[in-house]
């Protein structure tokens, strides 16, 4: 006995019909390399955790600046007095440490596979 949500859901089914066509894939679409992927994957997350989504919606400027006692102008890698704002450099100095941080654990991963070979 089918319930009331599959007898709703189904209907269209019923009353359709999907057409027999035949799709080719273009000649020229072709999967993509490993280090294609990889490129594209750590390129992503390098903008991602240096948040390039905020930098875009709150549009900061790329360093700040502060007077110093004498009045002369000083430039502040952090935004002070905020936890929850940055600057521009201050975003991809820290996503750069994030990736350089995922990258050594990949080569520690690559270095530790049976078929390294170790020098002696």
């Amino acid at each position: 006995m089918d319930t009331f949500a599959e007898i709703i859901v189904g209907l269209p089914f019923h009353i359709l019909v999907v057409p027999n066509i035949k799709l080719k894939k273009p000649w020229w679409l072709r999967l993509p390399s490993a280090m294609t992927v990889y490129s594209f994957v750590l390129l992503s997350y390098f903008l991602v955790c240096g948040g390039i989504i905020y930098d875009v919606i709150i549009e900061p400027p790329a360093i700040g600046s502060t007077v110093d006692e004498h009045g002369h102008s000083r430039p502040v890698a952090f935004m002070p007095y905020r936890v929850n704002g940055q600057y521009i450099m201050e975003g991809l100095a820290s996503s750069m440490l994030f990736t350089l941080g995922a990258i050594g654990f990949i080569i520690l991963d690559k270095t530790h596979q049976p078929t390294t070979r170790y020098l002696q």
